[in-house]
């Protein structure tokens, strides 16, 4: 059996744009806004990428699921040096749950030894999408990762936890989440685009896996932040207490 690693990939606003949120409330302004690899699963490529350079693995299967547009990110991901790229065509946003019910599918399909994710998506910040899929895989997961190790069959994960970092050993086929600090993503250059054109992007319909996409969540109301007040200056320590008194930020 070819010892293959499975990425999961998401398409979402370039972390460079500013966001704007629709008068209405409704969501964000997409119409024209530029679009990439979320971050987070751009450094899941990358560590797999390596581990293949590393001779780890055989063949990198990028995978995502999303509109037709999103086949422009994958050819990004095959340039970066991913041989494979499967994308299940949804025209509605998936909600964590079924995408990791999809991924499963793609799972039993490939047959992968690894399976490396971001450890969140930065549009919805759900970070739940990793963890789901292990559970369903009834696989050993390690999330947040900011080195990985592979040995015989295990797989040593140190991970970033509030008080510091955590290593745990995991046996192998697993699900790995990744975190900022566990690479730099390679730069992409015109030769590589130019041959990821040839390399082959299967194209599959979302009701030949026999999911069925769920609605759990409802959004209500999208709003921007609050603008923050304009700051004032004080002419000693003496000042800076009255002034957080009186705001009530500082009791007596």
């Amino acid at each position: 059996m070819m010892k293959r690693i499975v990425v999961g990939i998401k398409r979402v606003v370039d972390y460079n744009v500013r966001i704007r949120v629709k008068p209405d409330g409704s969501g964000v302004v997409l119409d024209g806004v530029k679009m990439s690899v979320n971050p987070f699963d751009e450094i899941a490529l990358e560590e797999a990428l390596r581990i293949k350079e590393r001779g780890g693995a055989e063949e990198v299967v990028v995978v995502t699921i999303g509109p037709g547009d999103c086949q422009a990110q994958l050819r990004t991901c095959l340039a970066m040096g991913a041989d494979r790229a499967l994308h299940v065509l949804s025209d509605v946003p998936t909600e964590p749950l079924t995408s990791a019910r999809i991924l499963l599918k793609l799972i039993e399909r490939e047959q992968p030894f690894l399976v490396l994710l971001g450890k969140q998506a930065i549009d919805d910040d759900n970070g739940q999408t990793g963890q789901m899929l292990a559970a369903l895989w009834r696989r050993p997961q390690a999330t947040f990762a900011s080195k990985i190790e592979l040995g015989e069959g295990t797989a040593q994960v140190t991970r970033e936890v509030d008080a510091g970092l955590e290593t745990l050993e995991v046996d192998l086929p697993a699900v790995v989440t990744v975190d900022l600090r566990l690479n730099e993503p390679r730069y992409v250059k015109l030769p590589e685009i130019m041959k990821a054109k040839k390399k082959p992007l299967e194209t599959l319909a979302l009701e030949s896996l026999g999911v069925t996409p769920g609605a759990h969540l409802k959004t209500v109301r999208v709003a921007a932040p609050p603008q923050r007040q304009k700051g004032i200056r004080v002419e000693n320590a003496a000042a800076l207490v009255a002034a957080l008194k009186e705001k009530g930020l500082l009791s007596s």
